[in-house]
């Protein structure tokens, strides 16, 4: 009563409806391609070649927040890292996340302790020499005041 039939008007479809359905959905990959994609493939490229170039002495920071030198490259996927004087652990390159220093390679430490205490030695000495001079040189101008 209150209800007309409705016909089919038009079944066939036509090519350039398909075309414009399928459009956006184009465009949608189309832009996620450019914003989303292909910056981070860029950025696991990056972290790569930053995995392959790491060397011994560069200061890097894990994916945990460990900031640490490295002391030995074991393996293509394991670095030896020293975290505080004297503590080493086994890092995989995959979890280091910067490098925040390239480094030049490292003496190992007995060396440093030796060079470091002559170094400590000679700079306290170095210190007392200048003063002894420099007093020396104050007090010349006191005795030729005095004559």
């Amino acid at each position: 009563m209150f209800v007309s039939p409705a016909y089919a008007q038009g079944a066939a479809a036509e090519g350039g409806n398909l075309l414009m359905s399928v459009l956006p959905f184009i465009l949608i990959f189309v832009i996620f391609y450019f914003l989303l994609i292909r910056p981070q493939q860029k950025k696991m490229k990056q972290h790569r070649e930053m995995i392959q170039s790491l060397e011994r002495g560069d200061r890097i920071v894990t994916s945990g927040g460990i900031v640490g030198q490295i002391i030995k490259v074991t393996s293509d996927s394991e670095v030896e890292v020293e975290i505080a004087q004297g503590t080493r652990v086994q890092v995989m390159r995959q979890t280091i996340t910067e490098v925040l220093e390239k480094g030049a390679p490292i003496r190992s430490s007995s060396k440093e302790k030796g060079s470091r205490g002559k170094q400590s030695q000679a700079k306290k000495a170095e210190p007392d020499e200048a003063e002894a001079e420099s007093e020396a040189d104050a007090e010349e101008p006191k005795a030729e005041e005095k004559q």
